[in-house]
């Protein structure tokens, strides 16, 4: 073959080899550098009706992008935190017999005012202030 078609043939195949690595590399790249998500802007938000949740339970309420837990503690007590784990973003449930906030990944205790009691949380949940508008029961930002 005269080096002319070989300079050919290595650039055809050279470029193919570029082109399959381009093609494959691309979406790890993506992968490891999602684009920005903006948070949406909400400073309040319905958490359901009062007579939907009963006294001394817990559940979990979307606030923007981030979840919320709504507790109920009595017929007119109500507390709402941030339900993400300050340890490793875990989301936390609230444990009725005992009466706190428990994150099950490592047994991170909060208790019912957002300070951590056991475990390995370096921080405090955020809190919300919760109001009853009517029915509904309001949850905004403290």
């Amino acid at each position: 073959m005269p080096p002319a078609r070989r300079n050919i043939v290595f650039w055809i195949f050279g470029g193919g080899f570029i082109g399959s690595l381009i093609s494959f590399l691309y979406p790890v790249v993506r992968f490891l550098n999602p684009p920005a998500v903006s948070e949406a802007s909400v400073n309040e938000v319905v958490g359901g009706k009062g007579q939907d949740l009963a006294p001394n339970a817990g559940k979990i309420v979307k606030f923007g992008t981030q979840p919320v837990l709504l507790i109920r503690l009595g017929q007119t007590e109500w507390r709402a935190f941030s339900a993400v784990c300050t340890h490793l973003s875990c989301i936390v449930q609230y444990d009725a017999p005992r009466k706190l906030i428990w994150c099950a990944c490592h047994n991170g205790q909060y208790d019912l005012s957002g300070k951590v009691i056991a475990g390995p949380p370096p921080a405090p949940l955020k809190e919300y202030a919760v109001h009853l508008r009517g029915e509904d029961v309001v949850i905004s930002r403290s």
